[in-house]
């Protein structure tokens, strides 16, 4: 389990459990939300289309094995329910906002029925970006309810009365690889109920929404030129196990990501000129267009481009490759500095 994550979710624990510090537990909860669910926003933003339909574990034991945009409707759908059927006794989302319309889903349930085939046919049809919104729906929705519990709530308990009004609403499969979840909601009180769908459901499917899109940039890339546009080494960037590099629709750039559409303005900038890089730029030097407008905190990035205009990419990766066996480090701004001349020197120095 990610260490951040667990932390975050043992102390919110701990202070649920006491009355005196059940409200800053709320709090806690809520701020394990958020963060989990900047994930879940970095991952529906920056991703392609075809990616939240991919099955890249395909049969593997774990949550890992389902695709991305299953695993946004399953958390979601289990809090939709959970939190509306059972805890506030009111409309799901879903129905309120006429969701099932939006999404395209052609079924209301938490989609454990589905396996396989069925599973990626599901995927294929929903519309992510809809999906995504009704995630955020339900989490605004559930944070509200959340916040209005009070501690002698959490010992509230639920009866027949409350499966059966689950059941009659179609949101759960008769299947038996689904209709378990009712008795497993039921027979819990409205405190094991906060540690599971609520949070730990949570950690267990984003995680593995990590691991999914983790190894769908490794795929991408394969075959792919590791030097990007602006001319950093993406075989030694601190984010290569999570991006699919600009040269891909994978592209998680730190400075993608912030631009509009996810387009980094130095990639844009190299595809309308008709360049390999901005190593092949004569303006270079002064360029302060996109990830250069930062200044210092990339010049050696620069420094990288202008080598590579120098002496090209492969021998740049040779002298990256030196450096590391010289020293560890994470950003080649460790190594290379904030002056573009300085930076250059040292990979000159170890050519």
């Amino acid at each position: 389990m990610n260490k951040e994550w667990s932390e975050m979710n043992k102390k919110m624990q701990t202070l649920i459990g006491k009355e005196t510090s059940f409200p800053e537990g709320i709090d806690a909860l809520i701020e394990l939300r958020e963060s989990l669910f900047e994930q879940i926003t970095s991952i529906a933003k920056n991703y392609p289309a075809e990616a939240f339909y991919q099955m890249p574990f395909a049969g593997a034991e774990g949550y890992h094995s389902k695709t991305l945009v299953y695993s946004m409707w399953h958390i979601f759908r289990i809090e939709d329910i959970v939190a509306h059927e059972l805890i506030g006794k009111d409309t799901q989302v879903l129905f309120a906002g006429n969701w099932q319309k939006k999404t395209k889903s052609p079924i209301i349930t938490t989609g454990n029925e589905l396996h396989d085939e069925g599973l990626v046919s599901f995927s294929r049809e929903l519309d992510t970006k809809a999906v995504f919104e009704y995630c955020r729906a339900v989490k605004d929705a559930s944070d509200g309810i959340l916040r209005k519990l009070t501690y002698a709530d959490l010992k509230r308990t639920f009866t027949d009365e409350d499966k059966k009004r689950i059941l009659d609403s179609g949101s759960v499969s008769t299947d038996e690889s689904a209709v378990w979840l009712i008795d497993y909601w039921c027979d819990k009180d409205l405190k094991g109920l906060l540690k599971m769908p609520f949070s730990r459901h949570w950690i267990m499917h984003i995680e593995a929404m990590c691991r999914i899109k983790n190894k769908l940039c490794h795929k991408a890339k394969k075959g792919v030129d590791q030097i990007a546009y602006c001319g950093l080494s993406c075989a030694h960037c601190f984010l290569k196990d999570y991006c699919g590099s600009c040269r891909t629709p994978y592209n998680t750039c730190s400075y993608a990501t912030c631009s509009p559409d996810g387009v980094c303005p130095n990639a844009a900038c190299c595809k309308e000129k008709g360049l390999d890089g901005c190593y092949e730029c004569d303006d270079i030097r002064e360029c302060k267009r996109g990830f250069y407008s930062l200044g210092k905190e990339v010049h050696a990035i620069k420094s990288m481009s202008l080598f590579i205009s120098r002496h090209g990419k492969r021998e740049l990766q040779t002298v990256l490759e030196n450096l590391h066996k010289k020293q560890v480090f994470e950003k080649v701004q460790e190594v290379l500095g904030d002056d573009i001349d300085q930076g250059l020197q040292i990979l000159e120095e170890n050519r």
